[in-house]
């Protein structure tokens, strides 16, 4: 067992030498053996020349001493007497330990040791273990060395050349044998050497300037944006430090006023003002940080004060350092709050020029997509507050359908009409549109990085949902109901409630206005009105109504009267089946005359005419009815051709039958080539008829009723599902021109659009 140990306590002997004499530059193996056996040599010396202590077997005994010693040096202190007996009696009781006795007489040497030498520094306490003459020769060389390494680096001429192997080499001999040799005979010369520099150094220091406790004394001040005595700030982003420093304590000065400067602008930033929600939240979570920054800075003063308070008055400069406080120790505090200053700095600085979503943006991306654990921490804990004016704006527009933005910071924006009358508006998109497509726009510039586009369209129709539903359908009950009912408090985080929220909000809103919209407005039966009246699909009304105007439409438009019209209409519509349509529908029909022009019949200026209201008139716009009237209007004129063939037709067979049965000879021919004719133009119209009404007009409104019965479709997709229909039926019904077939939008046959 004695030999594992012995051969243990080597190999890690070696492995310690192995790792402080480490090969350098260019050095050969040969000559690193030979300094790491020089150093072998030192090392065992030096352990050989330790003296033994002499361990006595009695754990009792050492015991009962430490326990005296410890009632001599206290005063009679029986408590502190009483823990030191439980802790010993815990160590007795330990049965891993098998050196109890030397344990206790090593801790009682430390003690002893740390008793008589107060006022060692904390480089020579990792020396302990080693010989007093060591120590002091060891201290003393480090310092000669390190002196001449400083005035070498600031020289003049500069850094000495780099030895080469062989002055390494001769150096290496020379510095381990003079160790070898001389290192136990020079203690008491090395002592007062060292004693001696010590006291000057001290002096020197005193005479360049403010000393260390000095400075840590006015730091709380400095880091609160504050002058002191030594350092004081000359102007907002300046701070003057003391001169006659040591360059170490310069370049901790210099870290330590970062933090003071970033707390002074930082204060700046918060006092201002900023015309936004969003702005004045980002403020509020700056001065939270700050605060926490102060409470940071008062800890930090209570140890400095407690430092200050310990401190030997004799030596106020080391004793400041063994209290634990110290500038470098300072700057580590520090540290991490000197990143938070940085990173709110630079999130001022960008708050500036954004606002709202932008605003949220710029700071989801030091959270998203920064490769630093603590900045992307900091980032969302930032967010949690910012975002709060946000997510109320977006609760009260998705459960209310309100829109509550005084700054223009959300992504959904209500547009201002026109102030001179003019109106840019498409003229497809009137007059209900001002509460469904021009009221209210979104704004993909505000859109913040925390929700998806998709995410934000879904939210834009809700609100705009709950908007027309109150306003323009009238069911402000129904949304009161259920903003009571779902309304919930959003905040950030939550995603998948967030989510769940929306996609349920979305999908009752989108269902509550379709079933207004097909069930109390009767959109879907007005859209087969019009396909009926409008378009000719209700075909014994329209032979009716032709049969009984023809007479009066072939006279003159000056001699038209619009109650002639009516009546005809009315008898139309009672010797047909549209008698049996809903009352409303009827109610709406109506038949006017167009403009007037000179030398214009009947013919010319007759049309039927369709009334809605809103809010129906949201997907039957303006610019639809339009669309119908010039559909209309050819489909009539196909219509008259139609019925004046078929009239002179009757005439002929009537003819052929009576006077034109004996005609012969050229006449004859004549005859027979007028009937073939009039045969081929009644098949042309019947064939055109045929593909406007069955291959177009019935095609698209296939089309049309897929569209809208679709599960889960919204007003949205209805309005653009009727578009499509009726840009099918213009273009296909040769009705569109060349740039509509390449633009795709639609434009009305020039004549009807001059009457219209």
């Amino acid at each position: 067992m004695g030999d594992k140990g012995s051969q243990r306590v080597g190999k890690a002997f070696m492995t310690l030498i192995e790792v402080l004499v480490s090969p350098t530059y260019d050095e050969d193996n040969a000559s690193l053996d030979e300094r790491r056996d020089d150093a072998k040599a030192l090392a065992t010396s030096i352990i050989d020349s330790y003296p033994k202590q002499s361990v006595v077997p009695d754990i009792h005994h050492v015991s009962d001493v430490i326990r005296q010693k410890l009632l001599r040096a206290r005063n009679g202190d029986s408590e502190k007497a009483i823990r030191v007996s439980n802790l010993l009696s815990r160590l007795i009781e330990q049965p891993v330990l098998s050196q109890k006795p030397a344990i206790l007489l090593f801790l009682n040497d430390l003690a002893q040791d740390s008793a008589d030498d107060a006022d060692a520094s904390r480089s020579d306490d990792s020396q302990h273990d080693r010989p007093p003459s060591y120590r002091n020769k060891n201290r003393t060389l480090d310092s000669a060395n390190q002196g001449r390494a400083f005035v070498d680096a600031f020289s003049p001429n500069g850094l000495p050349p780099l030895p080469t192997q062989e002055d390494r080499a001769q150096q290496r001999k020379v510095v381990v044998g003079d160790g070898y040799r001389r290192h136990r005979s020079q203690n008491e010369s090395t002592v007062g050497t060292t004693e001696s520099n010590q006291a000057a150094g001290a002096d020197a220091a005193q005479s360049t300037g403010p000393t260390e406790s000095s400075l840590l004394h006015d730091l709380p001040f400095t880091l609160q944006g504050l002058s002191s005595k030594h350092l004081s700030f000359s102007s907002r982003t300046t701070l003057d430090l003391p001169t006659m420093l040591p360059l170490p304590m310069i370049s901790l000065l210099h870290t330590l006023a970062e933090p003071s400067l970033l707390y002074r602008s930082l204060t700046d930033f918060v006092d201002s003002r900023d015309d936004g929600l969003v702005g004045q939240s980002l403020r509020s979570a700056i001065g939270m940080e700050l605060r926490s920054y102060l409470g940071l800075i008062a800890t930090l003063e209570g140890e400095i004060r407690r430092a200050i308070a310990s401190a030997d008055p004799k030596d106020p400069r080391r004793g400041i350092g063994k209290a634990g406080v110290t500038l470098k120790r300072c700057v580590v505090w520090t540290r991490e709050a000197t990143m938070g200053l940085r990173l709110l700095s630079l999130i001022a600085e960008e708050a500036k020029s954004k606002k709202g979503g932008q605003l949220i943006t710029m700071i989801h991306s030091f959270s998203s997509s920064h490769g630093d654990p603590f900045v992307a921490a900091f980032a969302e804990r930032m967010l949690t507050q910012v975002t709060r004016p946000f997510y109320d704006m977006l609760r009260q527009w998705i459960y209310d359908g309100e829109l509550s933005d005084p700054y223009h910071e959300f992504f959904v924006h209500e547009q201002a009409p026109p102030q001179d009358g003019s109106s840019s508006v498409d003229p497809r998109r009137a007059p209900a549109t001002s509460v469904w497509e021009d009221k209210y726009k979104l704004d993909g510039k505000m859109i913040p990085s925390i929700i998806t586009t998709e995410f934000a369209r879904k939210v834009f129709l809700i609100g705009k949902s709950l908007n027309f539903i109150r306003y323009g359908c009238g069911d402000s009950a129904w949304v009161e109901a259920y903003c009571k009912d779902a309304s919930r408090e959003l905040h950030y985080g939550d995603t998948a409630t967030l989510e769940i929220s929306i996609d349920k909000a979305y999908k009752t809103t989108m269902a509550r206005l379709i079933d207004l919209m097909e069930n109390k407005f009767q959109l879907f039966e007005h859209l087969r009105a019009l396909r009926k009246y409008l378009l000719l699909g209700q075909g014994d009304f329209i032979a009716l109504l032709m049969e009984s105007l023809s007479s009066n439409l072939d006279r003159p438009a000056g001699s038209q009267y619009r109650h002639t019209l009516t009546a005809q209409l009315e008898h139309a519509i009672r010797g047909s089946k549209a008698q049996y349509d809903s009352p409303e529908v009827l109610r709406r029909l109506d038949a006017r005359l167009l403009d007037l022009s000179h030398g214009d019949i009947g013919w010319d200026v007759f049309t039927l005419e369709y009334k809605v209201d809103a809010p129906v008139d949201v997907v039957i716009t303006a610019w639809a009815s339009k669309q119908y009237l010039a559909v209309f209007n050819f489909l009539w004129r196909i219509k008259r051709v139609e019925f004046a063939l078929g009239s002179t037709w009757r005439r002929c067979m009537t003819g052929a039958r009576g006077v034109l049965a004996t005609v012969d000879g050229e006449s004859s021919r004549d005859w027979k080539h007028a009937r073939c004719c009039m045969a081929e133009m009644i098949h042309f119209v019947n064939q055109l008829q045929y593909y406007i009404l069955f291959e177009v007009i019935e095609a698209s409104w296939d089309q049309l009723q897929a569209a809208i019965t679709k599960p889960g479709a919204t007003l949205d997709d209805l309005i653009e599902a009727h578009t499509k229909y009726l840009k099918s039926i213009t273009h296909k019904g040769l009705l569109g021109s060349a740039r509509s077939s390449l633009t795709g939008s639609p434009a009305p046959h020039p004549e009807d659009d001059a009457r219209l």
